[in-house]
Parts: C-alpha cells; sequence; structure tokens
C-alpha cells in the first residue's frame, strides 16, 4: 500500500548534546529534537531525534534522523518508528535511506514494514510516502 502526506515542522530544537569523545573533523555535527504534523493519507505527529554534520553557509552536509510516528495511514491508526538519512551538496539530495523500522508498530499499525521517502518541492512544500505492508 502507498500512503502520501505532507508535514510541517513544528518545532527545531538544537542540544547541547555532542560526541565524546570530541573529534574535530571540518563539519561540525549537532543534535537536535523535532516536532512534525502530517496531512493527507499520513495523518499524526512525529517526535524525531535529528543529528547532522552541516555547513549551514554553503547548505553541503549529512543528516540521519529517526522519528516516532502516532496518527493514520491511509486511516489505520497506530504509531511506530521510522528512520531516514540523506546527503546534499547544497542544492540536490543523494544517498537517501529510508526505512519503517520492524517491529515498531502499535494498534491497527502493528506489524508495518515499508520503505518511503521525503521531497522539498520548489514552493517549500515538505511531502513524506510510505510504501508499507502490515503484517
Amino acid at each position: 500500500m502507498r500512503a502520501d502526506g505532507t508535514f510541517s515542522v513544528q518545532s527545531f530544537t538544537p542540544t547541547e548534546l555532542t560526541p565524546e569523545p570530541a573529534v574535530a573533523t571540518a563539519l561540525p555535527v549537532g543534535v537536535a529534537t523535532m516536532e512534525k504534523r502530517y496531512e493527507g493519507e499520513v495523518t499524526g505527529r512525529s517526535a524525531t531525534l535529528f543529528t547532522a554534520a552541516f555547513d549551514q553557509t554553503t547548505g553541503v552536509g549529512t543528516y540521519v534522523a529517526m522519528e516516532s510516528f502516532e496518527g493514520s495511514l491511509n486511516g489505520l491508526e497506530g504509531a511506530f518508528n521510522f528512520v531516514h538519512s540523506a546527503t546534499t551538496s547544497g542544492s540536490d539530495r543523494s544517498a537517501e535511506f529510508f526505512t519503517v523500522v520492524p517491529s515498531s508498530g502499535t494498534g491497527a499499525l502493528a506489524g508495518i514494514t515499508g520503505t518511503g521517502g521525503l521531497a522539498v518541492e520548489a514552493d517549500g512544500t515538505h511531502r513524506v510516502w510510505f510504501e508499507y505492508e502490515i503484517g
């Protein structure tokens, strides 16, 4: 099955958490928490742990995000985790990864498995989709 939606970031809060032991690299590593709201066939909210090595000036870097989602996919209500990452050279996305965490589903989403993706359109609209099965 497939579910498509849009999302908006409600909050992005950098944390004081830093990797230990400290290792100096050309791009600093940061950790933040995020809250997102979803609309469409994907409806609900998520809490996200967001880690990135990123240059704010050039837009170059890579992120890894672990999301805990609660809401519904195509009307099936529950919660699950998913992880995604991507690299950017400042104007593109590459090396994308997106997967539902096995055994993380609850409610009508218990047993969910699958993949998906994220895209940001030219007008700033943030899109998400899941290709999933309930098993």
